[in-house]
């Protein structure tokens, strides 16, 4: 667990360490939120957020340490930083409060249900499925929120600037998984912006 004013609860994409070079990751679990769907305001994309809710989520703790906050800062654009309360953590628990990434209200656009790209759903559940094998990929759609909205297959094209490429099995596991979420429907209309 990080020991400094440094770490950080990532439970998106930042779950992917191929997508980062953050120190000393671990991951853990954090109890009272939810991970949820949110539309951008600005681009045409939906992108991962969380809310107050009574259940548990999966992710990865890390420390800027070295790095320092500006370039997680700039990452998470359209995110406010904010202390992740102490109780929320389950198990060991940090010397200082691990920081959280929310989606700023500014940036979220309640009004429509904006399509999720393909290639950050692939980076989010190859990360779980690296740390918390296929019962984490599973747990990881069943504790998220708000799925009724397209899902863009860029996956030939990736839209996502952090895009990795998955194994077989990984690409299988994001595509069970949507199958069986109905209200979810991929579509390859290209015309979005990230």
């Amino acid at each position: 667990m990080c020991d400094t004013a440094s770490c950080f609860f990532g439970y998106g994409s930042l779950v992917n360490l191929r997508t980062h070079n953050y120190q000393n990751p671990q991951t853990g679990r954090i109890s009272g939120w939810r991970r949820v769907w949110r539309s951008a305001r600005n681009g045409d994309i939906s992108f991962l957020s969380i809310e107050p809710y009574d259940g548990e989520i999966s992710g990865m703790f890390a420390s800027t340490a070295g790095i320092g906050w500006d370039a997680l800062d700039l990452r998470e654009r359209g995110y406010a930083r904010q202390s992740l309360p102490k109780g929320c953590i389950i198990g060991t628990q940090p010397d200082s409060p691990a920081m959280i990434y929310v989606g700023a209200p500014n940036a979220i656009d309640p009004s429509v249900q904006k399509p999720i790209l393909l290639s950050y759903l692939d980076v989010v559940v190859q990360g779980f499925h690296v740390h918390f094998g296929r019962q984490g990929v599973a747990d990881f759609f069943n504790s998220t929120a708000q799925w009724a909205r397209p899902v863009l297959d860029d996956r030939a094209a990736p839209i996502y600037p952090r895009a990795q490429e998955l194994t077989l099995e990984q690409q299988q596991l994001v595509d069970e998984n949507l199958e069986r979420l109905p209200q979810a429907h991929l579509v390859r209309d290209l015309s979005v912006s990230f």
